[in-house]
């Protein structure tokens, strides 16, 4: 059997983020969300992932968009006090790890102050697997005792909980079912990586990864593809709190 975590990236970006995510878990076959808790909708998302207890939640750890929660660092922003933007990190860069680890930490601590309890942690724009971040990644996991998303190479002494596999492309959820069970191998356990959403001025002007989300949203909400896996007995649909440490290490 496979267990898929069907997850939604940036819960808490834009309220239309927000209602797209929910729409895909109580209408669809969503069944877990990241929060990015540094976000303008992050309260929202705080109030809906109360009323939608079914909705694994956990935190989206943010180094590439908006503002930090903390305003002492100089090597995380830019002039104004902002983020500094993705392409910052694709060459050549220099961060302080303890601000880095203040600031997750404190995006961790805002989440736990809003009364969820989170089922794993990830990042936004996949930030956790570069090289400098990566200690202070793992370092978090193993302080909070949380899953993470298995986007980089893990040795068994990190003690982590994670899945089987990950998927980056929400785009296999289409294929033949047979098809997946193939693609996935030896793999029981599964992420699925989505980024679901309606559209508002928010996401418009702040990502450049907009209209393929009502894309996603419409392949999750779809009548077939609930049908094609929740009729099928070899797929089972979880959140990562229903892993265990048993079987779930690389």
């Amino acid at each position: 059997m496979k267990k898929l975590i069907i997850n939604a990236d940036d819960f808490g970006y834009s309220r239309a983020v927000n209602y797209g995510i929910v729409d895909a878990h109580t209408e669809g076959i969503l069944t877990s969300t990241t929060l990015m808790t540094n976000m303008p909708a992050a309260e929202q998302a705080f109030k809906l992932g109360k009323q939608h207890k079914t909705l694994g939640i956990g935190v989206h750890l943010t180094l590439t968009c908006g503002r930090p929660l903390l305003d002492t660092h100089h090597t995380l922003v830019d002039a104004k006090g902002d983020f500094k933007k993705n392409a910052q990190y694709q060459q050549k860069f220099h961060i302080d790890p303890d601000e880095l680890y203040k600031e997750w930490k404190a995006q961790i601590e805002k989440f736990l102050s809003s009364g969820l309890v989170p089922t794993h942690l990830d990042s936004h724009h996949h930030v956790n697997n570069l090289e400098p971040m990566l200690p202070v990644f793992k370092d978090l996991a193993q302080e909070y005792n949380l899953p993470v998303r298995n986007n980089f190479e893990q040795d068994k002494d990190d003690n982590l909980i994670t899945t089987d596999y990950f998927q980056y492309e929400p785009d296999i959820l289409l294929a033949d079912n047979d098809k997946i069970i193939k693609h996935f191998g030896d793999a029981e356990t599964v992420e699925i990586m989505c980024h679901p959403a309606y559209i508002d001025k928010a996401l418009m002007g702040g990502s450049t990864y907009v209209t393929p989300r009502l894309e996603e949203l419409d392949a999750l909400t779809d009548a077939r593809i609930k049908e094609k896996f929740l009729g099928d007995t070899r797929f089972q649909l979880i959140t990562y709190g229903d892993l265990s440490r048993e079987g779930s290490l690389q």
